[in-house]
């Protein structure tokens, strides 16, 4: 009998800690860190949904793998029409209570849409979390349309893991020849790949760097911060994406890939 995608979700790990999905759809509307990343996706998304064909009656359709908790399928549904898969059922519910898009549980390795069904796919740090992250951009790759794009964002260099890594159950985290080796194993063509979050590169190290020093552990490094301050930080963050659409990043906290489907 083959194997269903609730049966391998339910053999392996949560993607996060329980406890972290709370903290996510608390935080992921307000702290500075998803405020500007959103922006930075915005931008990348804004310029693949150009390059996709579109009309009132059909807009591009796009799937957003490893939703979590939804916070980015509204503005995903800006572009096209959005759905989301999440391999946590606690995840799924939190999407469904925003009722922005339908939602569907299941893991990456094993989507429950039928081939070319998407013009994209998005991965926003999901393939760090899978054994085998080559199957799952090869998944990804198989209900995209020919000519559909991915576009992924991956947690960069293994010397920045931290307890978010740890309470998010990452396996790695990248490189960019690394990634781009991946992303060409599962079929792709790469059209663009750069670091990103250099703004807060140092402060990102020196914090990690601290709590490795001192056992400091808290539920979620969200929970380190300064709530005044996130509309400020959220603004100098997202004001990478003027940058990332005119220059690559030689090093950063993340990384952003876009590639295509032949």
């Amino acid at each position: 009998m083959a194997t269903t995608s609730k049966q391998i979700a339910e053999s392996l790990p949560r993607e996060m800690q329980t406890h972290t999905y709370a903290i996510l759809r608390e935080l992921e509307g307000k702290h500075w860190w998803y405020l500007g990343r959103r922006q930075i996706i915005a931008s990348f998304v804004g310029r693949i949904a150009a390059k996709l064909p579109s009309d009132n009656e059909c807009p591009p359709r796009i799937l957003d793998v490893g939703c979590g908790t939804g916070g980015n399928l509204e503005m995903l549904s800006e572009f096209g029409a959005v759905e989301g898969v999440d391999v946590s059922n606690d995840a799924v519910e939190f999407c469904r209570a925003r009722g922005v898009a339908p939602v569907k549980q299941a893991v990456a390795e094993d989507l429950p849409y039928d081939d070319g069904s998407f013009d994209l796919v998005t991965g926003f740090d999901v393939i760090e979390h899978l054994d085998d992250d080559v199957a799952g951009l090869r998944e990804m790759r198989r209900v995209l349309r020919p000519g559909g794009r991915v576009l992924l964002i991956v947690p960069a260099f293994m010397w920045l893991w931290g307890v978010q890594d740890d309470v998010s159950n990452h396996r790695r985290r990248y490189r960019l020849p690394e990634l781009r080796h991946a992303v060409e194993r599962a079929g792709f063509h790469v059209e663009r790949a750069t670091y990103a979050n250099i703004t807060f590169f140092v402060p990102t190290l020196l914090g990690r760097v601290f709590m490795r020093l001192t056992g400091l552990r808290p539920a979620s490094e969200s929970n380190i911060n300064i709530a005044a301050l996130n509309g400020l930080l959220g603004r100098i963050l997202g004001s990478e994406s003027w940058w990332l659409q005119r220059m690559n990043f030689p090093f950063g906290v993340s990384i952003v890939c876009v590639a295509r489907r032949d």
